[in-house]
């Protein structure tokens, strides 16, 4: 099977999800055991530590009652008292091999040996003799684990009373093979006794229940930090893991010591279970098997059908519908053959009614586009094949169909273009003409073999026929178009370049209200330009081509700078310094206004925060266009600009034009209520240019008016445009409105703005539009008029 078929991906995907659950179940598994085995392991090792203390502690109760039997024995005090050493040491050596002491002693109330059963003792025996028998004082004897020379020894002391102390009886016991195999037999635990002589790191093994080179490597295991800790710990010994627990047995106060190792093999433990393991494993490799198995014979029955129905999708494909597909099975496999069947049988026949309707427009029955494309590209190859001919279209849009389409409704509009459809088509010159509908309100006519002075003759045709009204449904429509023309072989050897320059050329037609235009390479290089600026301010914008200017807002009454205009300029690497009249009005018919106000609202922003940091509180203005207006997102943006620079919406003022508010007053109007609930100042720019009403402009959360420079600048020497200012003046006051006067030019007219009450103004007098670092410059030069006259007649 290739793997890429469904069906080995079916048995896969069984395959791979068995063995992954069977896989997870034995990890788990094996995890449980070996977790539970070794906590069962610590368990043991904690029992097998007191039964191992509870048989040292017997065994020790063992050798001090054979002790105390020797003690209380009538001829050995009586060898005591005469002294007699021979005797004392033969009934020590006799008594000793009946209880299995190896040694024995018998110890003066001076703390001498008077008698040993070795020749020469220890001097580690001593010790620990001496201080067992002080430790027992006149108490009943004592035991203590030591070690002796590199033994484990168990020694006892018993006092000798007649009726006093009269010597003490120490017998030596060692902890051999016996004890340890003891201790094996009741725990299963494997034993090992080591012990450590004074200034050594080493241990050495004294017995264990391990075969010797075990007990040798366990030893050297022992040596290692994790053996002095509490608890259980983990050794490996001859490639087999143990749990080990030691037991601390003595220690001398020279260094000596000697502890005793319970061992536990983890492989032991867990045995039992791994045969459980491999019962568990030969299941999943059957289970395996068994799902292979099963899984390929349900792919096949799945896939098989399905192979049937690609087969028939092909010839689907290939537009043969002629062969049926009949899958008789009750399951959804067979629901989907009888539905592809049923498919079929409906695409064959909506086959032959979409092969009549594909190159026709259904509302009209003229030729479609894609019909006329092909026509046109006959045409063209006809004109081709005969030098010297050519052939043209005629493209043309309906004036006012929009307006019909609202007024009167769609099927109104239907039935015009059906009329007009009609009409047309019998306002045809050339035989061969073809008319064809290419969609909404647009029509085509191909006028093959034709010439211009003859296509223009057509279009002159069809628009003086189409001067007549057209009566319908006792309605009487006035139509007109735009005709755009184009031919072959003047403007383009295809029929997608020639469909793309008559649909310019029509589209320039509309704009013009010219009626027929023919195509002009011009017209396209024009487009072409727009989108080049286009692409040109944004790359200006992303290079921060643009400069921040500001034009200087005086108090009028006092001569102090309140603020200023912001206002934009545009320096080109190439071009130069470019005027805002050459790239704003584009801006705001493309809508990139939009990202012009968002940076122009940022450098604003940044230069109030910098000159608030120095001490100087200026308010800025910031023009806004009629697709600001319109942005409902717009007072967000603002908002957040303000809160990055730390600003509060009083530090600007947002001017509007009254023809940006008149476009759409009901969006504007929102979007000025949003804004000065913000908090910022809104200021109406330009006013008396518009065509705003008064009523209208008493609603408007306005806080400015600005007058019109074209009012101002004149005002000194026209009469008319002094009253006009006036007039204006008290308007804004009566409304509670801020009034400041554009176009300021001359100290007269500071002056007679200021006799009018006028508030502020700007202009030339004061400043022109400067950029930020001139702006600052200008702003610690300034001097009112009336402080100059001041410094003047102080002078004189």
């Amino acid at each position: 099977m290739r793997l890429y078929r469904l069906e080995s991906k079916i048995v896969a995907l069984f395959i791979t999800l068995i063995v992954v659950v069977q896989l997870a179940g034995f990890v788990a598994i094996r995890t449980a055991i070996d977790r539970n085995a070794r906590s069962a392991i610590s368990e043991e090792l904690v029992i097998g530590e007191r039964v191992f203390t509870r048989l040292l502690d017997q065994n020790a109760q063992k050798l001090t009652q054979g002790a105390r039997l020797l003690a209380s024995d009538f001829g050995f005090r009586q060898a005591i008292g005469t002294d007699d050493r021979d005797t004392i040491a033969s009934v020590l050596a006799n008594h000793g091999a009946r209880i299995g002491a190896s040694m024995g002693m018998l110890v003066g109330t001076d703390g001498n040996i008077h008698a040993s059963t070795l020749e020469y003792p220890d001097t580690d025996l001593q010790r620990s003799s001496l201080e067992l028998v002080r430790r027992a004082g006149n108490g009943n004897g004592a035991a203590e684990s030591a070690v002796v020379g590199d033994n484990l020894f168990q020694i006892v002391a018993v006092p000798i009373k007649a009726p006093v102390t009269i010597a003490w009886v120490v017998m030596g016991f060692p902890v051999d093979r016996e004890l340890v195999n003891d201790m094996r037999a009741l725990s299963q635990l494997q034993v090992s006794i080591l012990v450590r002589q004074r200034g050594s790191a080493a241990w050495s093994a004294d017995v264990s229940t391990l075969p010797k080179p075990q007990a040798q490597m366990m030893a050297k295991e022992a040596s290692s930090p994790q053996m002095g800790q509490a608890g259980a710990t983990d050794l490996q010994i001859d490639g087999n893991q143990y749990r080990a627990r030691v037991l601390p047995l003595a220690r001398a106060s020279n260094g000596q010591e000697a502890v005793a190792v319970l061992q536990r093999s983890v492989s032991e433990a867990v045995a039992p279970y791994q045969r459980l393991q491999l019962i568990l494993l030969s299941i999943t490799v059957l289970g395996v098997l068994g799902a292979a198995v099963a899984s390929a014979v349900m792919a096949r029955r799945i896939t098989s059908p399905l192979r049937d129905l690609a087969s028939v999708a092909k010839r689907l494909g290939e537009g043969d519908y002629s062969e049926g597909l009949y899958i008789r099975r009750q399951d959804e496999i067979g629901r989907l053959g009888a539905a592809f069947e049923t498919m079929r049988s409906e695409i064959a026949s909506r086959e032959l009614k979409i092969s009549r309707l594909a190159y026709q427009d259904q509302l009209t029955g003229l030729p479609n586009r894609v019909q006329f494309t092909d026509l046109l590209r006959e045409a063209i190859g006809q004109a081709q094949a005969q030098p010297g001919s050519s052939c043209h279209i005629l493209m043309m849009d309906l004036d006012r169909f929009q307006q019909v389409n609202d007024v009167l409704g769609h099927s109104f509009g239907d039935d015009l273009l059906r009329q007009v459809a009609v009409r047309l088509a019998g306002q045809l010159l050339y035989p061969g003409a073809k008319v064809a509908r290419l969609g909404g309100d647009e029509f085509a006519i191909l006028l093959p073999g034709v010439g211009l002075d003859g296509a223009l003759d057509q279009a002159a045709h069809i628009l003086r026929s189409l001067e007549q009204p057209l009566s319908l449904q006792e309605q009487t429509v006035d139509l007109g178009a735009g005709i755009g023309v184009a031919g072959y072989p003047a403007h383009g050897e295809s029929s997608e370049v020639l469909l793309s320059h008559v649909e310019v050329a029509m589209y320039t037609a509309k704009r013009k209200g010219s009626g027929v235009v023919i195509y002009d390479p011009a017209i396209d290089q024009s487009s072409q330009e727009s989108l080049s600026l286009l692409s040109e301010l944004r790359r200006a914008l992303e290079r921060d081509e643009f400069m921040l200017y500001l034009q200087p807002k005086l108090d009028l009454a006092t001569g102090a700078v309140v603020g200023g205009e912001a206002l934009v300029r545009w320096v080109h690497p190439e071009k130069g310094f470019i005027g805002p009249d050459n790239f704003i009005p584009f801006a705001e018919t493309t809508g990139f206004i939009r990202m012009l106000t968002t940076w122009m609202m940022e450098k604003v922003a940044r230069l109030s925060a910098q000159l608030q940091a120095q001490g100087l509180q200026l308010k800025f203005s910031v023009n806004l266009s009629t697709r600001d207006l319109l942005d409902q997102e717009l007072p967000a943006a603002f908002g957040a600009i303000l809160e990055r620079h730390r600003l509060t919406p009083a530090a600007l003022c947002l001017e509007i034009t009254e023809s940006a508010i008149m476009d759409d007053p009901a969006r504007a109007q929102a979007t000025l209520d949003r804004l000065a609930a913000m908090g910022f100042a809104l200021s109406i720019d330009d006013f008396g240019t518009g065509y705003s009403s008064l009523a209208y402009l008493k609603r408007l959360p306005v806080d400015e008016l600005k007058i019109d420079k074209s009012f101002v600048m004149k005002m000194a020497q026209d009469q008319d445009d002094a009253k006009i200012v006036r007039s204006t003046v008290d308007l804004g006051h009566n409304l509670g409105l801020r009034v400041v006067a554009e176009g300021v030019e001359s100290e007269e007219v500071w002056f007679l703005l200021r006799q009018m009450g006028c508030d502020q103004g700007q202009g030339y007098f004061m400043g022109k539009p400067m950029p930020v670092e001139r702006f600052l410059e200008w702003l610690q030069q300034w001097r009112a008029p009336e402080m100059l006259d001041q410094s003047e007649n102080m002078a004189i």
